[in-house]
């Protein structure tokens, strides 16, 4: 049985060979139904580096192969043929589609690591929608609950610290975006956001000006019955943040806020508004 079997799979090879190098040798093979054919097809174009030969071939064979013996096999190196050939986007699909058909096969780690790290370099600049770059902190995340002792660990932390400081300057500059619009009232609640979100920011300080002087502005332009409660909420956050405030150009303008604002209150009480 076994010499039958090697048999086979010489006759197989030798058929590849023979296809291979006739005129339309390739298009002959992905229309053909000589599966095992394909496939020893598709594992020497991928050990010669023709990757995209051998994901057509792959493709092709992963419907025949579905709940078959190679179809592991098949599954694993269509994964990494897309990988190698830079299809990221394909690739992080298939390694995820792996892990989840082959719970149990040794390769499941190493293929949960490929699928986050697919999403982690196709991960847009911050300034772009960052959807793809929270799926793979989140993916990372979970591969670091399930192999804690994983050998990829060190890479697996750099690479979500790294996208967290991503996510920080989006929010930053989303946050920031309001302000510059004149959109006062919504500046004021996402500085505030990012503020409590990232307590470590490096534009933290920036972050705490700019919502002090949003608050500011947001008071002075709202009706007459709401400006004394705004107003104070001025004076409370600056105390709040007067200690932090290091840079110069922020101390004199904050310290300014803080008495233009004092000035329009005591106004106020003089009018009994």
């Amino acid at each position: 049985m076994h010499a039958m079997k090697c048999a086979k799979i010489t006759l197989s090879i030798f058929a590849v060979c023979l296809l291979l190098t006739s005129c339309n040798g390739y298009d002959k093979l992905l229309k053909s139904n000589d599966y095992e054919a394909k496939y020893a097809a598709a594992m020497r174009y991928y050990n010669e580096n023709s990757y995209s030969k051998a994901i057509q071939l792959f493709e092709n064979l992963t419907l025949h192969y579905r709940g078959k013996e190679n179809a592991e096999e098949i599954a694993w190196y269509y994964a990494q043929a897309l990988y190698k050939e830079k299809d990221y986007y394909t690739a992080g699909y298939q390694f995820k589609r792996f892990a989840r058909q082959f719970p149990y096969s040794e390769r499941v780690e190493e293929a949960a690591f490929l699928s986050a790290y697919c999403k982690y370099i196709d991960s847009p600049t911050y300034s772009l929608d960052q959807s793809l770059t929270r799926e793979a902190i989140e993916e990372f995340e979970t591969f670091s609950e399930r192999w804690p002792r994983s050998t990829h660990m060190p890479e697996v932390n750099h690479y979500i610290d790294e996208m967290r400081e991503k996510l920080m300057k989006k929010d930053y500059e989303n946050a920031y975006g309001y302000y510059y619009i004149e959109e006062y009232h919504a500046a004021y609640e996402s500085l505030k956001n990012f503020i409590n979100l990232y307590p470590e920011a490096p534009m933290r300080e920036d972050a705490m000006f700019y919502q002090l002087r949003s608050g500011y502005l947001y008071a002075l332009g709202s009706r007459e019955e709401k400006q004394r409660e705004r107003l104070q909420q001025v004076l409370a956050d600056f105390e709040r943040y007067s200690s932090s405030l290091k840079k110069d150009k922020y101390i004199s303008e904050a310290q300014n806020i803080y008495t233009k604002t004092r000035a329009a209150l005591a106004r106020m009480d003089e009018q009994g508004k």
